[in-house]
């Protein structure tokens, strides 16, 4: 999947080095209007709105495609962070070697919302042969439910196994 930068103003150079520095690092678009000022582009924040809108999603799907298989065995916890200014859940899965699986924020912390992350998780790099998780119900609950649409498939052999941190 290429990206296109056809009729686009500034080189994708530039464009891609906006989008990086504000999804990197935490800076607002009128810094980076600011940094690549600095650098001789002129640029307003509006457009770098525009860009990151436009080619995060991209660059996303490019990188997953790229990334490396990772192990059956998973490892997947969530903590409440605060991200601009409103509490959330973050969701997160690495393998046994520490690779990052997966990651997604939530609203909430319940059923449905592990259920998605694990499906999600899923879709990318298929069943795991285990996961480890700690004491959350909602994530225990989310695995059993995985578990019976595994076995109502009659894929026996593919269950995953539930370990519980403690």
């Amino acid at each position: 999947m290429a990206i296109s930068f056809a009729n686009k103003q500034f080189p994708s150079a530039t464009i891609l080095m906006a989008v990086r520095w504000y999804v990197a690092y935490k800076l607002s678009y009128r810094d980076i209007e600011e940094l690549l000022e600095e650098r001789g582009i002129d640029v307003d924040h509006a457009t770098i709105h525009r860009w990151v809108l436009e080619y995060s999603p991209q660059l996303e799907a490019v990188f997953r495609t790229r990334k490396k298989p990772v192990s059956g065995s998973w490892r997947m916890d969530e903590t409440y962070l605060k991200v601009k200014g409103k509490w959330q859940y973050l969701y997160r899965a690495v393998d046994k070697y520490g690779a990052t699986i997966d990651f997604m924020l939530s609203k909430k912390r319940d059923e449905p919302a592990a259920r998605a992350f694990f499906n999600k998780a899923i879709d990318q790099h298929g069943l795991p042969k285990n996961v480890v998780i700690d004491k959350s119900g909602s994530n225990a609950a989310a695995l059993n439910t995985l578990n019976w649409q595994i076995w109502v498939l009659c894929l026996y052999g593919r269950l995953i196994e539930v370990f519980l941190f403690i």
